[in-house]
């Protein structure tokens, strides 16, 4: 997505934003050889070619008969059955002149075939089989037909899905490698936040960024070291950094970075590295800060719970993703069209909470949650995915707008 063209004074473009926290990601882990079985949701750290064809041979799409195309004649016609081949017999006979052989889904097809009849399509009469016309090769799979030995099956920086562990197991591939999970440290800050479970005072709220923020790190593949909160002092402060640098690669904190805030997180990060205010033209969220604490990179996220949540999202996932190894990190925006008009104008890009619906045509629209509140989550909990409104850009009902789906972002 490309930010429009506006005046945005001091705010950085989401994009602009992304890319230099790109570029400033640090080289992944250490790679480790791993068993196929615990790989998933992992970084590959190598290319992967194929040791084998597949399939290995020619084999059955369905189950029929097989037989030798040209000894059928071009109407169709019968052809005695000479014996039954099913999946995993190691060999068969050759296929004799001039016969059919009844055959199962990914059974090897026998010598001298070339050609499967799916078993609806015939006919069977005592010992012969009627067959309809066929064309050579219909319903065979052929050697090699998927993948050739010494073909690249996946390349490094490749996060693993269920497809990709089927495929390299059908390859034959137990053992891949792949990078260390990351190790990220959780902070949060604020001397007003307590645990679910515990009394509030007056003025003190329950942290739920912490279990927000943690439940999408473990979802991206990294480990979650919680730190807890540190509290609104110096020395608190300096600590609780300088040991979660010594023990993690990456440090991500909640609160503490917006103008006028106790100052105290700020200050620990400049004595112990170096510290980057920017100001997002995103909304919600704005407030964001990247800098490094003795040489491990540090991002401060907003306080508020939506946006915390939509600026690790958007901003933060790609980042981390690129830091763990991995290549493909932007999400794939989908055109929907609106079923709401938004005709104020916005300084900032905007991240609305909204779900697709389908129309009593079947046709999926857009809609918007009535409350886009930067404190609250119950319209995050209520949606699937975020629409885009770019900034000073109004949209009418029916026209496009870019949809984000949360089950791609936690990812």
């Amino acid at each position: 997505m490309t930010a429009r063209v506006c005046d945005l004074g001091h705010l950085i473009p989401v994009d602009e934003a992304i890319h230099r926290l790109l570029d400033q990601a640090p080289p992944p882990p250490l790679a480790q050889m791993i068993i196929l079985e615990q790989a998933l949701g992992r970084v590959l750290a190598t290319d992967i070619h194929s040791l084998v064809n597949l399939p290995a041979w020619d084999n059955s799409a369905m189950d029929g008969y097989a037989l030798r195309a040209a000894d059928l004649p071009s109407e169709g016609g019968y052809l005695p059955v000479g014996g039954r081949i099913a999946a995993g017999d190691a060999a068969c006979s050759p296929l004799l002149a001039q016969h059919a052989v009844q055959i199962f889904t990914g059974a090897p097809l026998p010598a001298g075939s070339d050609t499967v009849v799916p078993q609806e399509h015939c006919r069977i009469e005592g010992e012969r089989v009627w067959l309809p016309p066929v064309n050579t090769g219909d319903h065979v799979r052929q050697e090699g037909e998927e993948v050739r030995r010494g073909d690249l099956l996946l390349k490094a920086g490749k996060r693993l899905r269920a497809q990709e562990l089927g495929l390299l197991a059908g390859a034959g591939v137990a053992r891949v490698a792949v990078y260390r999970p990351l190790q990220v440290c959780l902070l949060s800050s604020g001397n007003e936040l307590r645990e679910p479970g515990d009394a509030l005072a007056r003025g003190q709220i329950y942290n739920s960024n912490r279990y927000c923020l943690a439940a999408l790190l473990r979802g991206w593949g990294a480990e979650v070291h919680d730190y807890g909160v540190m509290a609104d002092e110096l020395a608190a402060s300096r600590h609780a950094l300088s040991l979660a640098s010594s023990e993690c690669d990456l440090l991500l904190s909640s609160g503490g970075v917006s103008v006028g805030e106790e100052d105290h997180l700020k200050q620990a990060i400049e004595e112990l590295g170096s510290l980057d205010l920017w100001r997002l033209a995103i909304q919600p969220g704005k407030p964001l800060a990247f800098g490094d604490v003795a040489g491990k990179p540090w991002i401060g996220m907003p306080g508020n719970p939506s946006a915390a949540l939509i600026t690790a999202l958007v901003v933060v996932r790609p980042f981390l993703l690129r830091a763990q190894g991995a290549t493909d990190v932007m999400p794939v925006p989908l055109a929907v069209p609106a079923g709401f008009d938004w005709l104020q104008r916005n300084k900032r890009r905007q991240y609305l909470r909204a779900r697709l619906t389908p129309g009593a045509d079947g046709q999926l629209s857009v809609q918007l949650h009535p409350q886009q509140s930067s404190a609250m989550l119950t319209a995050a909990c209520w949606a699937d995915g975020l629409a885009v409104i770019e900034c000073e850009q109004q949209v009418l009902k029916h026209d496009n707008v870019m949809f984000l789906s949360f089950a791609d972002l936690m990812h």
